[in-house]
């Protein structure tokens, strides 16, 4: 089980078969993690990452670009902040985009070469941007006050890409807390603020090593017409400058990511076609060559190429209304837990042999571990009567759920596998990616060490 997850096998877009649709597979898997001990009482929870599908996603995203020259595809690792998942997206030629030290960490530890990391942060400190520019990685500037700093730190050899991030001011989505191109957001310069766009031009002016222009609009609720519209925005703006400057300074294009996810079924759209087409008719001259295109895709990656198995501990029947408590809660389903409306999830009945459950649909909650009344990741939904022992699997959690949890109560941080089919057999072969967290993990982390550093101080 402590194999990298690339040694699972690999498959290239050239030559592999399609995969089968995700439920299928993931059928498949929690059949055989059941059998092989992954998924049982000692384990109750387990995220899992199907790797044929990982690589099937990232090679949409290279064909639905393959018409433009020069486009650098990065993954958001704050969607999957694994390295072994990280290792299996540069194994698959991605670059990485990383927003904090811990991230750059990662994704170095991962094996991107340092020209292939964006760093991506509001609030860079002075040792963040020194480390980046040492590394060669390429830096998009938050702020016209984030380029006062590099103007200090920079060092005229440093290799990495320089550039800024420009808030388009497009709007928002549907989900306002995943809408960066508002009015009022935290990220980068607002052009349509007074004298802000102004400012950028004068920035570039002053600055010839100032060579990529950055926006990002959003993700989840974001229709592809606002996303192209932003990215529209930002390429005028790039022709504006090099116009005003009489030269091509800026050379480069960070586009960001922010495909939305179909949560409803196993259906992956929008696709990334989709998409291309949306930002071809909203900016002609994008795929003109006259700019090299960085992306920064996360969530549309990972997020239908993974799931989450947990076993059900207890059913109960309160007010009229069946529960069934799960390992699966807001530890790890977060987002869903604090904002079911926005973040709903598929959730599979699986009997304890692992196999699919049949019967007739009864309503249930599916409840999770966490010592707070809102710890439910589905209010009444039809199922299969779940009963002790049985398992639940929340599907399309492949990006920021099982990868980022949560320490609520002190839970463990649940393991996490990679799987492949090993053809022509069909069988399921596993390869771990993180253990599960152990009891003197969590004793350690909460400062076992410093056990009396307060009683001593009197």
């Amino acid at each position: 089980m402590g194999a990298a997850i690339t040694d699972s096998g690999r498959t290239t877009p050239s030559t592999s078969i399609a995969p089968r649709r995700p439920a299928v597979r993931f059928d498949a898997a929690v059949r055989a993690a059941v059998r092989q001990g992954l998924l049982g009482e000692s384990r109750p929870v387990a995220g899992f990452v199907d790797t044929d599908g990982v690589r099937s996603s990232v090679a949409a995203l290279r064909e639905a670009f393959a018409h433009s020259p020069g486009v650098l595809h990065t993954f958001a690792a704050k969607a999957s902040s694994l390295v072994p998942v990280l290792r299996l997206l540069a194994d698959c030629g991605m670059g990485c985009e990383v927003a904090s030290p811990g991230e750059l960490r990662l994704a170095v530890e991962a094996g991107f070469a340092p020209g292939t990391i964006v760093l991506d942060s509001p609030a860079k400190t002075r040792e963040e941007i020194r480390l980046a520019l040492a590394l060669g990685v390429a830096v998009n500037a938050d702020s016209t006050d984030e380029l006062l700093r590099i103007d200090a730190l920079r060092n005229r050899d440093s290799p990495s890409v320089l550039g800024l991030r420009v808030n388009p001011q497009v709007g928002g989505g549907a989900i306002g807390p995943m809408s960066t191109a508002t009015d009022t957001s935290k990220f980068g310069v607002a052009l349509r603020d007074p004298g802000a766009r102004e400012a950028v031009v004068r920035a570039f002016a002053a600055r010839p090593w100032l060579t990529r222009l950055h926006a990002h609009v959003g993700s989840q609720g974001c229709p592809l017409e606002l996303i192209a519209a932003g990215v529209a925005r930002t390429y005028e703006l790039a022709e504006e400058i090099n116009e005003h400057l009489g030269t091509r300074q800026i050379t480069s294009l960070d586009i960001g990511g922010g495909l939305p996810v179909n949560f409803t079924d196993d259906t992956t759209h929008p696709t990334y076609a989709a998409y291309v087409n949306a930002l071809t008719a909203a900016a002609p001259g994008l795929f003109s060559g006259r700019y090299t295109l960085v992306t920064e895709f996360g969530r549309s990656l990972l997020a239908k190429n993974g799931f989450i198995g947990a076993r059900v501990e207890y059913t109960k029947d309160a007010g009229g209304r069946r529960i069934a408590l799960t390992h699966a809660g807001a530890q790890t389903a977060t987002r869903t837990v604090f904002m079911p409306g926005s973040w709903p999830l598929r959730i599979g009945a699986f009997a304890a042999d692992g196999t699919p459950k049949d019967g007739p649909p009864l309503a249930q909650d599916i409840a999770g571990p966490c010592c707070f009344a809102g710890d439910v990741v589905a209010h009444g939904r039809k199922l299969p009567e779940l009963a002790e022992g049985d398992f639940v699997v929340l599907y399309d959690t492949g990006a920021y759920y099982f990868s980022t949890p949560w320490a609520y109560n002190s839970l463990p941080r649940p393991a996490v596998y990679g799987f492949r089919s090993s053809a022509p057999e069909g069988e399921m072969v596993f390869a771990t990616v993180r253990e599960a967290q152990t009891l003197d993990a969590i004793a350690a982390e909460s400062g076992l060490a410093y056990a009396d550093a307060l009683t001593v101080l009197g």
